[in-house]
């Protein structure tokens, strides 16, 4: 006999992992239950994230956990993906602290930096002693990064950056941000550390999604910068953009395991929650959101195993990932909104997962690129039509 479903991997997709993959797995979930799960829903009322957390996350092994070398673990791009899905199944916040840190201003030093730079940097980033920032959207650029108005001129053997960078996570808690300028020789990409004379931060506040993350804006007045602060390897957009691709593979897996968060709180509480004499979960109507949940959890899960396979293989596109993202965040919103209705008056509270999850995904449905953005990528791609301009 064939054997009996298991609500939690309804598709037996466990059985589509390596032990190596399991385990990793495994040992995210855990942390996350134990660390995670209890603290989470005041870090997200309080508007705050623990200081002590990058270090922790260091111990854990997840920090550039994808990377090769400098104290990284070099896992594979699917255990990255695996470990993404854990992080964010218990809060986006989390997931987007170690995507900033290893997919963007890790593997912007990991693959743009000069040898130097990676040994200062990246073996105390992969530990959790030096977090790091991404800057490139300003006021004025999101979607159009290549109007971006911040700029950096020779001054002899020294750089001068000035400018001002938008909605950068971990921006005040970084010891280095990695900023994007516009040069005469192109984009370039600049090493800047925490108390350099010019650069500042400041917090953005009255967020009501994503409470459980530092946001911030980057200052930058005539900030002077030895030569060696810029990163050889990056002449172009590709440089940063090359990064933002990396942060939205992580945002592939990272919506499907809030998606399977807000699906089994309201599994579990539809199965204890008794009206009319009887749990909702009896109820036709209540089953139909259940199976609709499930579906898209694991139409989602899959989805995003296939792009790990590819990645690891070396075949990823662009464009893919663009189609993972638009349609896991899309169906991570729609369960989580679904799941807010099953859990009815207690689905608007911090005593549950779902409205914390529904917030954040929000600002995850439009980060990293939008999702009109991501469209008009794949539709790009379909048509060979560049619609941007």
């Amino acid at each position: 006999m064939s054997p009996a479903v298991r609500p939690e991997d309804f598709l037996g997709i466990d059985q589509l992992l390596s032990d190596e993959e399991r385990d990793i797995r495994d040992t995210v979930r855990a942390f996350v239950r134990d660390r995670v799960v209890p603290e989470v829903g005041g870090w997200f009322e309080e508007a705050r994230i623990p200081h002590e957390l990058p270090g922790k996350l260091g111990k854990l092994g997840v920090l550039g956990m994808h990377l090769e070398g400098y104290g990284c673990a070099g896992t594979s791009a699917t255990a990255y993906g695996l470990a993404c899905m854990e992080l964010e199944a218990g809060d986006s916040g989390v997931r987007s602290l170690v995507s900033v840190q290893g997919s963007l201003a890790m593997y912007a030093i990991h693959r743009w930096g000069s040898e130097e730079q990676k040994q200062r940097w990246l073996p105390l980033m992969a530990a959790g002693d030096a977090v790091g920032c991404f800057g490139l959207t300003e006021p004025d650029s999101g979607s159009d990064p290549g109007s971006m108005r911040t700029h950096a001129r020779r001054d002899g053997a020294d750089w001068i950056l000035h400018g001002q960078k938008m909605w950068i996570t971990n921006g005040s808690l970084a010891d280095v941000a990695v900023v994007w300028a516009g040069t005469e020789e192109g984009v370039r990409g600049f090493l800047v550390p925490k108390g350099t004379a010019g650069f500042s931060t400041r917090d953005i506040h009255r967020k009501l999604s994503l409470r459980a993350s530092v946001t911030s804006e980057l200052l930058l007045d005539d900030v002077r910068l030895p030569a060696d602060a810029m990163l050889p390897g990056a002449t172009s957009l590709k440089g940063p953009l090359s990064c933002l691709n990396e942060a939205r593979y992580g945002i592939v897996w990272g919506a499907a395991g809030a998606a399977r968060a807000c699906f089994e709180a309201a599994l579990e509480y539809s199965t204890s929650r008794i009206q009319f004499d009887r749990p909702i979960a009896s109820f036709q109507i209540q089953q139909q959101k259940l199976a609709m949940m499930a579906l898209e959890v694991n139409r989602a899960t899959l989805l995003a195993l296939h792009l790990g396979r590819l990645k690891d293989a070396g075949t990823l596109r662009p464009e893919q990932v663009s189609m993972g993202k638009l349609a896991n965040v899309n169906a991570a919103l729609e369960v989580a909104r679904t799941a807010r209705q099953v859990l009815g008056a207690n689905g608007i509270t911090l005593d549950y997962p779902v409205i914390r999850h529904m917030n954040n995904l929000e600002s995850v449905v439009t980060y990293e690129g939008t999702a009109d953005v991501h469209a008009l990528v794949i539709g790009s791609a379909l048509t060979g039509i560049q619609a941007f301009r």
